[in-house]
């Protein structure tokens, strides 16, 4: 297991999380209120986004300044229904009954500004070990090397302990100074107690780690939606980190 390595220009990054208005989670002042406020609705979703650009190789995504914020996960974990979900279209990131489709750097434009990132899967997929170190090795070089991230989604599956990759990512947003949202997705497939159950033990094993977030989430029928929303746009709507200034050892030998 490879271990991250933070980014050099990452401790410009600013850890705090920013409200966004557009979901109202404030009103919702009862239990049943907050329960009731992740039913889908009709309306349209705050994250409206389209597909942006596919990237097979980390040196082919654009270099530009757009504030990112990328989704990661292992390959099982619907990682790609969350973007779904978040975006509002069922069939923006490709969904897929056999793990590890996503084999390249999927980038989505959000309309009211920023970028979606869906990132190869990692842990299982179906497909070569060749390819899956290849994965390995682009999903390292985005993470480091991505000045404008600023914000990470880990998407676990909820029923299941946080694995050793999941906890590396954690680690390294501490590293970083990256925020992370720690998504417990298909928590609509548990009952209620052994939900809260799961969401205790999961903000247990990364309480070491103050950037990363957990809430329970369910691609499949909203649940924790808004929350989740407002974290993500908050995010997007963060500056990217400024260049480090250029060291210079010269010395100025006028009089």
């Amino acid at each position: 297991m490879r271990i991250l390595n933070a980014r050099q220009s990452a401790a410009n990054l600013r850890c705090t999380v920013l409200t966004c208005t557009v979901v109202e989670i404030a009103c919702c002042t009862t239990t049943d209120q907050r329960r009731s406020a992740t039913v889908v609705t009709d309306h349209a979703p705050p994250l409206r986004a389209e597909f942006f650009i596919s990237a097979a190789r980390f040196a082919q995504c654009p270099n530009d300044d757009e504030p990112e914020v990328a989704f990661v996960g292992r390959s099982n974990a619907g990682k790609s229904s969350v973007l779904n979900r978040l975006a509002g279209k069922h069939a923006l990131a490709r969904v897929s009954r056999t793990p590890g489709r996503t084999q390249l750097i999927n980038m989505f434009t959000v309309l009211s500004g920023g970028r979606l990132v869906d990132l190869p899967g990692y842990g299982y997929a179906a497909a070569p070990h060749a390819v899956r170190e290849r994965w390995q090795d682009e999903l390292d070089q985005y993470l480091n090397a991505r000045n404008n991230l600023t914000g990470l989604v880990l998407v676990a599956d909820v029923r299941h302990p946080l694995k050793p990759l999941d906890l590396a990512l954690a680690r390294w947003s501490g590293e970083a100074v990256l925020p992370l949202l720690l998504l417990l997705n298909k928590s609509d497939k548990l009952k209620h107690g052994a939900r809260q159950n799961a969401l205790l033990m999961a903000q247990r094993t990364v309480g070491e780690y103050p950037l990363v977030q957990v809430q329970l989430f369910s691609a499949h029928d909203a649940l924790g939606l808004d929350e989740a929303t407002v974290v993500v746009c908050g995010w997007l709507k963060k500056s990217p980190p400024d260049a480090p200034p250029e060291s210079t050892d010269e010395h100025d030998d006028r009089a």
